[in-house]
């Protein structure tokens, strides 16, 4: 019987980058199990997206964030993946390739997709350990190695990669120069007035940028020390980043006997000088340009697919480019010819309050080239006009201001969206139109962004589209596109929580005023939805840094106490872990005879609640149980209120683990944390559950063999049990992986959101993820809670805590006292 396999012709891939992705995906898609797919990749792992290398170099994302076809997609489509096993040589008349482990396979169609390579420049020492390129994750981690030893970076190259480095490094602690041949930064991409600007917002983040300076030799005994400059100066460096450049990596070709000039000579259809081979991505020259840009590489990969499949497909004619730098807090765009000629009509805008700077050329009517510095947002549209030549002479005297203003009135952002041709883009990091997006929503029947996400990959790199593909969905959904998907986070913003917490960090904004202003507030000082939910974005995102406005929260947290309907306030002092002593009860018995309290009562959550307190005599209260070395419970807080415990194995003959010691460090190191909603903890000692462990927000069970990890409870108004998240052996590791939960709680829910909603919204396999099966994610999240409780308890609140050392957590130390959250009123 005849494998029905001999029917499909045999596809090799060498080179396993974006390109080669994009091209089997568009494969598969037109002709699915029409060939026998081999790919060769010289690196050790899967296909990922290289132009997220920056993110995670800045430790904003982690590599699982970036794969782009895991192990399932590779094993789903039949594809024998060859990792880590580079191809050396081809064999045009037998039709094999050879591989450096001797390994030989034969194709009936080739596709080479080889890449570049970085560019180093021929200076003595570059072979110093020390001295890395920036192209792939190698090299990230190698310089993420370098940065936890601290020390100084010098970045070689003032392009797009070069700047992604050092920003990345000196958010990591690094002292970085950035040593720069040309008078300007990124003199391909800028004029020198938005280079001005640029440089500026680099040496804000404490970057030095040397300009016109030359690299002569990298300095060093056994490894790098130092670079010396044609002017003689020698800058101190434990680590020196090539990023100069990159060229295309044709040498296999060429020995092939290919067609090669400075990269793999390609046709139209992505034909290389033997019918039977194609080339693809940023090894092609193609009609004598070569692209190191991806939008170009998915635009071949489309074409080449097509050729592959045996459809009737255009050919590819070559690339407009755009170019996005992915610096947070730096708008930068910029678009095809820009320079000086006597034949451009410029014109430009300037707005120096705000940093802002635009240029538009135009040549014939037409515009050739756009500069825009500090606001972005128009640049889609700018580009869709330059690559289809169309003439905008009418338009001239608002061109500036962007397609908002065009027709005589303003535009919505619906609106703008709407009038964008199919084939403008919308996100350029992935090459996707707006006709790809809504073909998707309206054939798939798509709804929301995270489907729109995983159909399209439109803003499933750097996130910047991300408002324009939410327009496409409500453009092209109408009133079926949910409310809520799309619901602004108050009166005062069309913006929802989502795209708020997105900008703040985007934009570096480190204040209400600031955020306010610089996201166009309708009101002058917002209003009780918003500024609280500002407030807390802040804290979470720049602890530390940002003051806790008291004035942006609720009356019960600006004293402390819970208000009750007569006026008068509870208040709670905290029991850890629900555990008391004679001396503390004493103290709350000798609080409620003083001040004449009316009600004492235990509450639900383990802890004395002192009911009728009156406003005035709260600060006296306060001052008294502190006193005592009793401290806020925050029974009003978005934040930990209580870990609720049974007695565990020290009593109970039921028993399996410490529940009552573990609750207590559990709520030593969360204690403060703030958090979008009110969070709610309990640990169990046995599966019998007398903690109530599975209605909370994350509860603990323990087990003989160690400790379950629930999510997702609650018990109020709506009553929800919680989800198994994952099994840990450890105390320690139950403890990291309920801080790393409460972290990427804080970091990615809507202000209000309940523990249990955002799980729903981001689904409970995405969490596991996070911070079970990615033990370094998990760390990081748990780092970071780290870095925000400190911040926490140097607040004004327990900067009064007399004789108290700050706790340096650790994850294996044994948590001591921590500062007390005390109070001010």
């Amino acid at each position: 019987m005849t494998s029905p396999n001999k029917c499909r012709r045999k596809l090799v891939v060498v080179g396993n980058g974006m390109a080669a992705g994009r091209m089997l995906e568009e494969l598969f898609a037109r002709a699915p199990g029409g060939h026998d797919v081999t790919i060769f990749g010289a690196e050790p792992r899967v296909n990922y997206d290289r132009i997220m290398l920056s993110p995670v170099l800045a430790g904003d994302k982690a590599f699982a964030d970036i794969v782009i076809h895991d192990e399932d997609w590779y094993a789903g489509h039949g594809v024998d993946l060859r990792r880590g096993d580079k191809v050396v040589a081809i064999d045009r008349a037998a039709r094999t390739v050879t591989t450096a482990s001797g390994a030989s396979e034969p194709y009936d169609t080739l596709v080479l997709a080889t890449g570049s390579d970085p560019f180093v420049i021929p200076v003595p020492g570059k072979d110093l350990p020390g001295v890395v390129t920036f192209r792939d994750l190698d090299d990230v981690e190698a310089m993420l190695a370098a940065a936890g030893r601290g020390g100084s970076a010098v970045v070689i190259g003032g392009g797009l990669l070069g700047l992604e480095a050092a920003a990345g490094l000196a958010a990591k602690g690094m002292t970085v120069t950035v040593v720069h041949l040309m008078p300007i930064l990124m003199e391909r991409q800028l004029d020198q007035n938005a280079a001005y600007l640029l440089r500026k917002a680099i040496e804000k983040r404490g970057i030095t940028v040397e300009t016109g300076a030359n690299t002569t030799a990298i300095l060093g005994d056994g490894k790098v020390e130092g670079v010396r400059l044609d002017d003689g100066r020698t800058l101190p460096a434990d680590l020196v980043v090539m990023a100069v450049g990159i060229r295309p990596n044709a040498a296999l070709a060429k020995a092939a006997g290919l067609e090669v000039k400075r990269g793999v000579v390609v046709d139209d259809h992505l034909a290389t000088s033997d019918a039977n081979i194609f080339a693809v991505g940023e090894c092609v020259e193609h009609r004598g340009a070569c692209y190191g840009l991806v939008a170009p590489l998915y635009e071949m990969a489309k074409v080449l697919a097509g050729r592959i499949a045996g459809e009737p497909v255009p050919g590819y004619v070559g690339s407009v480019t755009s170019t996005k730098l992915k610096v947070t807090g730096v708008d930068l765009f910029s678009a095809g010819d820009f320079s000086e000629g006597d034949d451009n009509d410029e014109v430009v805008l300037r707005d120096p309050a705000r940093g802002v700077y635009k240029r538009v050329i135009l040549r014939d009517g037409r515009i050739v080239g756009a500069v825009l510095y500090g606001d972005t947002a128009d640049g889609s549209w700018y580009f869709d006009l330059i690559r289809k030549h169309a003439d905008v002479s009418d338009m001239r005297e608002t061109l500036i201001y962007g397609q908002a203003f065009q027709g005589g009135g303003v535009l919505d952002p619906l609106a703008a969206v709407a009038a964008l041709s199919d084939d403008a883009e919308i996100c350029g990091c992935n090459g996707v139109c707006k006709g790809t997006i809504v073909q998707a929503i309206t054939t798939k029947g798509l709804s929301g962004l995270d489907e729109v996400r995983a159909v399209t990959k439109a803003s499933a790199s750097c996130g910047q589209c991300t408002s324009k593909v939410e327009a496409v969905l409500a453009v092209t959904l109408g009133d079926a596109y949910s409310a809520a998907a799309r619901k602004p986070m108050c009166k005062c913003t069309e913006l929802t929580h989502e795209e708020v917490r997105e900008r703040i960090d985007a934009k570096t904004l480190k204040s209400v005023p600031a955020v306010m202003q610089e996201l166009g507030w309708k009101t002058s000082c917002g209003c009780p939805s918003c500024r609280p939910a500002l407030n807390y974005y802040l804290v979470a995102a720049w602890p530390g840094e940002y003051r806790d406005d008291p004035q942006s929260r609720y009356v019960n947290e600006r004293v402390h106490a819970n208000i009750q309907k007569d006026g008068t306030f509870s208040v709670v002092p905290r029991m850890w872990g629900g555990l008391t002593t004679p001396d503390e009860l004493r103290a709350i018995a000798d609080v409620a005879d003083r001040f004449k309290i009316p009600t004492v009562k235990v509450t639900g959550g383990q802890r004395i609640d002192l009911i009728g307190v009156r406003k005035e005599d709260l600060p006296a209260v306060w001052a008294q149980l502190n006193a005592s070395g009793l401290v806020s419970g925050q029974a009003y807080a978005k934040g930990l209120r209580t870990v609720k415990t049974c007695v565990g194995k020290e009593w109970c003959r039921f028993g399996t683990q410490d529940s009552m010691g573990l609750g207590v460090k559990m709520e030593r190191l969360m204690c403060g944390s703030w958090t979008p909603a009110k969070v709610k903890l309990a640990v169990s000692g046995c599966p019998r559950n007398c903690a109530e462990a599975t209605v909370k927000d994350i509860g603990v069970i323990c087990v003989d063999s160690g400790y379950d990890i629930h999510v997702a409870g609650a018990a109020g108004l709506h009553v929800r049990a919680t989800d198994l998240l994952g099994h840990v052996d450890t105390e320690e590791d139950a403890l990291e992986v309920c801080a790393a939960v409460l972290q990427a709680y804080r970091e990615q829910a809507a202000y209000l959101d309940r523990l249990y909603k955002w799980v729903d919204k981001i689904g409970l396999d995405t969490l596991r993820a996070e911070v079970i099966d990615d033990l370094a994610n998990r760390r990081a999240l748990y780092d970071r809670f780290v870095v925000a409780q400190r911040a926490v308890r140097k607040d004004p609140w327990a900067e009064r805590a007399a004789g108290h050392e700050l706790h340096e957590f650790t994850p294996l130390a044994k948590l001591a006292i921590i500062p007390p959250v005390l109070v001010e009123v």
